[in-house]
């Protein structure tokens, strides 16, 4: 396949999101060139459009986290993919582009009947779940986990993918309109914050036990209330700071409840780390999502000339489920 000398890419200019020509990405050892046809939004764009979470110094300084597309070259060791493959794959950035390298490692095949847009919603949502729920945490069918941003990409992949497990989750969100969205993907209840008091409708709903685990994107003044969710032995598991990254913590809940506080993000984690969750995924996961007892809920498709208006509508929290910026 002849390749074009140059790409289209998003480029930050100002307050706007342009599509302009840029450098053809270089696919190198144990990489994969992809042919872009559709891009993942995720709420960390929109930090690093802001200069607050730059990629990792080895990324494309392109936005975008996650991609679907067709391999249109490997590079030497990358042998498990060949040209014309299916994948999707998590990278460290570059995502918003007509293509983009990523490590063979860090790709999937998608599943058979997946359009583009519905394989691009796929890696960065249910990695980053994984990585914090699923791998050595423990959690077990029977057990319970609250989940805040229940309508949001990570939290409908949460709800599913515990639900698959028997995991029971209970989540919280600010619209009305979106407790039907999580009830239907099979949250066992939906709070929401603005009307009621999370804390006290987790100790209703749980009995006053509470629950096993806390998936937190909140941060600020979340984290003490999280902390009186949790019951004995708890895990709190923070992944974004929306409300803050400093908390006051009440010491005494975590000493009395033998709390666990912990917390990541992938996009940090090396390549090496990330290609073993990668594989994870593809044997413990993969399998339903193959047999679409997992379905990713996508809420807006925008062109890939309409950024700015994606970008808006993450920024409002009015979707439920992902983003997706169709590339072509």
């Amino acid at each position: 396949m002849q390749l074009p000398s140059t790409m289209q890419a998003i480029q930050v200019e100002g307050d706007h999101l342009v599509l302009r020509p840029a450098p053809m990405p270089v696919c190198g050892t144990g990489a994969v060139l992809i042919r872009v046809h559709a891009a993942g939004v995720n709420r960390a764009d929109l930090l690093q459009r802001r200069g607050k979470y730059p990629p990792p110094a080895d990324a494309s300084p392109v936005l975008g986290m996650e991609v679907a597309g067709e391999v249109v070259a490997v590079g030497a060791q990358a042998d498990r993919w060949k040209l014309g493959d299916r994948v999707c794959a998590l990278l460290g950035g570059g995502g918003y582009a007509t293509y983009a390298v990523a490590p063979a490692a860090h790709c999937l095949p998608v599943p058979q009947g997946y359009g583009w847009a519905q394989a691009a919603a796929l890696p960065e949502a249910i990695i980053t779940v994984y990585a914090n729920l699923f791998d050595q945490t423990g959690l077990k069918a029977g057990d319970c986990v609250l989940i805040h941003g229940g309508a949001s990409g990570i939290g409908t992949a949460a709800i599913q993918m515990l639900k698959l497990t028997g995991v029971d989750s209970i989540v919280t969100v600010g619209r009305d309109e979106k407790m039907q969205a999580c009830r239907d993907l099979g949250a066992r209840a939906v709070i929401n914050y603005n009307t009621q008091d999370f804390v006290e409708a987790v100790r209703a709903e749980t009995g006053g036990q509470g629950v096993q685990a806390v998936l937190d994107m909140v941060g600020g003044d979340y984290v003490n209330r999280n902390l009186a969710c949790l019951g004995k032995g708890g895990l709190h598991v923070s992944i974004a700071t929306q409300r803050g990254r400093v908390a006051e913590v009440d010491i005494g809940l975590v000493m009395r409840g033998q709390l666990i506080l912990t917390g990541s993000t992938l996009r940090a984690r090396g390549r090496v780390e990330k290609a073993r969750l990668v594989a994870l995924v593809e044997r413990d996961i993969w399998p339903d999502i193959i047999k679409k007892h997992y379905k990713p809920l996508i809420s807006n498709v925008f062109d890939i000339n309409q950024a700015d208006e994606a970008h808006k509508m993450m920024e409002s929290s009015a979707h439920i489920g992902k983003i997706i910026l169709e590339v072509g």
